[in-house]
């Protein structure tokens, strides 16, 4: 007889015991691991501006003065502000107008730019291609307030060249000041902003445009399709996300434009033609003393730049997921 014992063939067959709760805990632990290191960023972010957002929203619900921040009591007026704002004819006449026409033709006029700029130094050598790069990049690292004292300069009504080469070339007889003017106005901040953006635009798309696979553009080009049709027809849909990432965030940045209005001659509320929602808030706010008012247009302009967000946030995901 055999002394081996005979283990049931059910015994057998049955897994090993396994610690309580491991695998569970173990999965629980990995999903909270990323917020457990991202904690002591969102804390400080927490702190430094989300403290600062709730109290702006509250002082939007007040009718918040010189009076009450010397007596130190809150006067609620609730939405009253917000009903301001929306029946001002100010808002719809000049403020909105100025921020969301200047907004589309900024972008448009920075993300096409950039794009002429990408596709030319795609076509270059390396060491071309550094010595341009090197060059815009010029433009992106000088500061929003350095350049816009540069473009004042260039239209100076006195000493502004350009106001001296149209009096050298006989197109005006005397110099114009035009800042003077709403649209003239704007059109140097456009100059302005375009100039300070469109290297980002043009990098940023130049990386794109050296993945796209060569070999689609060479049959292209041997089927005939020129540059203008291979542009479209390849480089624009292997891009999309790209120009849909650049688009969005020129759109956020020329939303909020603020120095390059605030700085220009009659730009920080002596000419309330040149108003927009970042100016006119500021204005309300530092000078009429009405910071109640002009917290809720600050409040307005964070919601819509935080709409555009989302947007933007939503096509990275979906970037990430191709």
């Amino acid at each position: 007889m055999s002394n081996t014992l005979q283990v049931p063939s059910a015994v057998q067959g049955a897994p090993a015991p396994r610690a309580a709760g491991g695998p569970a805990r173990k999965s629980l632990l990995t999903r909270s691991r990323p917020w457990l290191l991202l904690a002591p960023a969102l804390a400080v972010l927490a702190v430094l501006m989300l403290w600062p957002l709730v109290r702006v929203f509250l002082f939007s619900l007040q009718d918040y003065g010189l009076r009450e921040i010397v007596s130190g009591e809150p006067n609620w007026i609730g939405i009253a502000n917000y009903g301001e704002i929306f029946t001002s004819p100010e808002l719809y006449t000049v403020v909105l107008p100025n921020t969301v026409g200047f907004a589309v033709l900024a972008v448009a006029g920075t993300v096409a730019l950039g794009t002429a700029v990408a596709v030319l130094m795609a076509s270059l050598g390396l060491f071309w291609r550094t010595v341009v790069g090197s060059a815009i990049m010029i433009a992106w690292a000088m500061p929003a307030v350095t350049g816009t004292y540069v473009w004042i300069w260039i239209f100076d009504a006195d000493r502004g060249i350009f106001n001296e080469t149209l009096e050298a070339l006989g197109l005006i007889d005397e110099p114009v000041n035009w800042f003077t003017n709403r649209y003239t106005f704007y059109a140097i901040v456009l100059l302005n902003v375009i100039h300070h953006g469109f290297p980002f635009v043009a990098i940023t798309i130049l990386a794109g445009l050296l993945g796209v696979p060569k070999e689609m553009l060479e049959a292209a080009e041997m089927d005939g399709a020129g540059a203008w049709r291979r542009f479209w027809r390849i480089i624009v849909p292997n891009l999309k996300q790209v120009f849909a990432v650049v688009i969005i965030l020129s759109t956020i940045w020329d939303f909020k434009v603020f120095a390059q209005v605030y700085l220009m001659p009659g730009g920080s509320g002596s000419n309330r033609e040149a108003l927009n929602l970042g100016v006119w808030s500021y204005v309300e706010s530092f000078g009429q003393n009405r910071y109640g008012f002009g917290s809720a247009i600050a409040v307005l302009l964070t919601l819509v730049l935080l709409a555009i967000t989302v947007v933007y946030v939503r096509t990275m995901l979906k970037e990430e997921e191709l």
